[in-house]
């Protein structure tokens, strides 16, 4: 039997949607912040005088340091709440920005985007948790995948706006600009986010299978929580599903796609803009949809959802690679709505966390999950920069298309293994809850 955590609060208010709403300008925000340097990668390259190592390694440190923080994030969640939470990392994003804007060297640019790792990864749990304290439970849900599709605009904010003004004005101007807004969203989250109703005297979270109901407080023996999230497999069922699902969206729109895009499949940049925007808008669309499919089939999903996204990503990619010559526009097109299954996708793995564990581990199960798709994103976003330079195609001007062939193929591995973890996950978790039989057992 599972153990469902539940908001106390069986109504919202109008105080719980404000809250709410800032909490998800924030995330988007921070997904703006996050692919601020995918948008301009060709740009970057330039400016720092890169190879396509080096560039990788602001994402794959950005993303080291955004996994590594998702549970000692967890832990101060459960100590202060969201809102000193939020607000430290939207100060941290915003210096992170500055530190892009003004410098010199690869060097302190790496700090920057260790700075934009650490604020980035303190965001979209915090909001998680707003979403446990001030919602009913069975809204929890559904307000999970309005938040990621919501935030998920940011993308685009990055992708047109961002661009347009860094073309318009300078490097040193549009990145001090985001670090502003960043510090006005600090303010603004500090003045409008309370961590809990104001009728409750902590976060309280409530077992829906005893009616017990607990305080929430840190964990006295942090090292005890993670190791028995991890021992349920419904944590590493989570775990994998996060892993594999949105790690080639991540790596397409952080980094790689703008240069494939242009400089190996030959696009103009308003094309390659355009067809990133398809993959952030038919994510946003494909994200209630999964979610409403998901919430009707709790016992099928990562057969009937989590997999099909996967192997869908993987397909139109492999058909993408070995089309003779440049893709036609209109599979670029495909692609970005394949690679969009991956985000909604990879939301069903908070559902998995969040049904498979009590109340005072959640917030650690929640920031092994999250961690999952960064780590498979680095890896991958690390693996496609290594695979151009030991071709000699590391830099803008030595971009080629047979280049980048081979460089993504560097992806299939990584969907391969998840998929394999995802099965063996799922099996076990079913036996746990007394889905299906152990047959070790009866030997």
């Amino acid at each position: 039997m599972s153990t469902t955590p539940a908001s106390p609060v069986s109504t919202i208010g109008w105080r719980a949607w404000l809250i709410w709403s800032v909490g998800v300008a924030a995330y988007t925000l921070a997904i703006t912040n996050r692919t601020s340097l995918g948008a301009v990668g060709v740009d970057a390259a330039e400016r720092f005088q890169a190879d396509a190592s080096t560039l990788s390694l602001f994402a794959v440190v950005q993303l080291a340091v955004y996994g590594g923080m998702q549970i000692p994030i967890g832990v101060l969640l459960d100590k202060y709440g969201a809102r000193p939470i939020i607000t430290i990392g939207m100060i941290l994003m915003a210096f992170g920005q500055l530190t892009i804007a003004i410098s010199p060297s690869i060097g302190i640019a790496i700090v920057a985007r260790i700075l934009l790792g650490a604020g980035d990864a303190a965001v979209f749990p915090a909001v998680l948790r707003l979403i446990a304290i001030w919602f009913p439970a069975q809204r929890g849900p559904v307000m999970v995948q309005f938040t990621g599709v919501i935030g998920q605009s940011g993308q685009l904010i990055a992708l047109i706006p961002l661009a347009a003004l860094l073309h318009a004005t300078t490097w040193s101007v549009t990145f001090g600009s985001i670090a502003g807004l960043g510090i006005l969203f600090a303010i603004l989250v500090w003045v409008v986010i309370r961590n809990r109703p104001p009728e409750l005297h902590s976060d309280i979270t409530v077992n829906t299978d005893t009616g017990v109901i607990r305080v929430v407080t840190s964990a006295i023996d942090t090292g005890v929580g993670i190791r028995a999230a991890w021992a349920h497999p419904g944590t590493r069922l989570a775990f994998w599903s996060h892993f594999t699902t949105p790690f080639a969206g991540t790596a397409f729109v952080l980094l790689w796609g703008m240069p494939f895009l242009t400089a190996g499949e030959g696009v103009t940049t308003g094309q390659a803009a355009t067809i990133i925007s398809v993959y952030v808008v038919s994510g946003m669309i494909l994200g209630p949809i999964i979610g409403n499919l998901s919430g009707r089939m709790p016992n099928q999903r990562s057969i009937a959802l989590v997999l099909p996204a996967i192997a869908v990503q993987m397909i139109v990619w492999l058909v993408v690679l070995l089309v003779p010559g440049p893709a036609p526009l209109w599979l670029l097109y495909v692609l970005a709505v394949a690679l969009a299954t991956g985000g909604p996708a990879s939301m069903i793995a908070f559902d998995h966390a969040r049904t498979h564990n009590p109340a005072h581990r959640l917030s650690t199960a929640t920031g092994l999950t999250n961690g999952g798709g960064f780590i498979s994103a680095l890896i991958a976003i690390f693996l496609i920069g290594l695979a151009l330079d030991l071709q000699g195609a590391g830099t803008p001007a030595t971009y080629s298309l047979d280049a980048f062939r081979i460089a993504f193929l560097a992806q299939v591995p990584i969907w391969l293994v998840g998929a394999a973890f995802i099965h063996i996950e799922r099996k076990r978790t079913r036996i746990r809850i007394g889905l299906d039989p152990d047959r070790k057992a009866r030997r």
